[in-house]
């Protein structure tokens, strides 16, 4: 699983630097959705 993830990550157009932001930026947002949809 991971040595598949790690050439996925390879391949990728985008630097690291951008896949963890975006990676970050898409967490953030399901976990904001997740806390609105609890209340």
């Amino acid at each position: 699983m991971s040595i598949q993830l790690s050439e996925v990550v390879r391949e990728l157009p985008v630097s690291a630097e951008t896949f963890g932001i975006i990676a970050f930026s898409i967490f953030g947002l399901l976990l904001y959705l997740v806390l609105r949809l609890d209340k």
